[in-house]
């Protein structure tokens, strides 16, 4: 079995085309853990955040001088990113069952409150890639700071399908 694309019919590397994406090699560790492990049938993505083509990550605070729009921006690269790890991990998209779960952590201002609407960058991204099968459970949270001052971090809980 393999994800298809209700909307479009297609698998997710013929989506990630249409959506004008190359998948970039997945981003190095930056400490003392890998960037994902296989349990069963569950894939744990750690961490990543907004590391562009050129090897720069975003950086900044949301709501003091990263805005909305551009956090959600780099929600949709970290996205990018989290794809490439899965594409190394397992060789194959289409063995993608279900995004089940995205933790999303913002570093945000104080005052910031709109933690839901720079995840959907990642969450929309998932969603048009994979599907209904990219449609997942999320939590989106401020925190005072992220790894070298990122403006987002996410990873991802992912079902394959069967071997």
């Amino acid at each position: 079995m393999s994800t298809i694309s209700a909307a479009t019919g297609t698998h997710p590397d013929q989506r990630l085309a249409e959506l004008g994406i190359t998948l970039p090699p997945a981003p190095a560790p930056i400490a003392n853990f890998v960037t994902h492990v296989r349990e069963g049938n569950l894939l744990f993505l750690s961490g990543q955040g907004p590391l562009d083509a050129n090897g720069i990550l975003s950086k900044g605070k949301v709501g003091a001088d990263i805005s909305v729009e551009k956090a959600y921006a780099d929600a949709r690269l970290t996205g990018i990113n989290l794809i490439a790890v899965m594409q190394e991990a397992l060789g194959d998209l289409s063995r993608v069952k279900r995004v089940v779960k995205l933790l999303g952590m913002v570093n945000a201002a104080p005052d910031f409150c709109d933690h839901p609407a720079v995840i959907n960058g990642c969450s929309d991204l998932f969603n048009d890639v994979f599907g209904p099968q990219g449609v997942h459970a999320r939590s989106a949270i401020g925190m005072g700071s992220l790894p070298n001052q990122i403006t987002v971090e996410i990873e991802a809980i992912i079902a394959l399908n069967d071997d």
